[in-house]
């Protein structure tokens, strides 16, 4: 079962339903509201059809209103909320170090690897980055946000004391 399929059982599971829908602009590639993920007919690819559902559930999972305004400092807040629980729901630090351990050493790889797209796969890292500064360890390894993502495992004696983090990590 692919991301895209795992991503619309869930949102059934939360009682949240995908409907296609076609939005006047093609910028537009999902919307959440009541209950429902409209995601634009024009959007083909499957790691694309998952990345905008999931966070359509972080908008469900924490919805307070419209927040469409952007210059409001709440509803940025809000939005950024959301894209972070997309990005832990389908990007967390165990599959950045599960694609590492797989042999993923480029982002096209890891993307391909993760199903979902560069984009998004970049804008995760970019948002761990701001969260937990240029590394964060992880398990037994560190992952290094700058210059470059990359993943390294620490001899065995350096990780007594850390605590692995699940991929359901939500906390922003």
């Amino acid at each position: 079962m692919n991301n895209d399929e795992k991503t619309e059982n869930l949102a059934a599971q939360r009682g949240v339903e995908v409907i296609p829908w076609t939005f006047d602009s093609s910028k537009i590639k999902g919307f959440y509201c009541d209950n429902m993920i409209a995601l634009n007919k024009t959007v083909e690819i499957s790691n694309e059809k998952a990345c905008i559902p999931a966070e359509g559930l972080g908008h469900h999972e924490i919805f307070s209103g419209d927040i469409i305004d952007q210059s409001d400092t709440a509803n940025r807040k809000q939005e950024a909320c959301a894209r972070l629980r997309a990005y832990n729901r389908l990007i967390g630090l165990y599959d950045i170090v599960k694609a590492y351990r797989q042999g993923c050493r480029s982002l096209y790889d890891m993307a391909e690897r993760l199903d979902v797209t560069e984009d998004f796969l970049q804008d995760a890292l970019q948002r761990y980055k701001s969260k937990y500064g240029t590394h964060t360890t992880f398990a037994n390894y560190t992952i290094y946000f700058e210059p470059a993502l990359c993943v390294y495992e620490l001899p065995h004696e350096e990780t007594a004391g850390y605590t692995a983090v699940g991929n359901d990590d939500t906390t922003a």
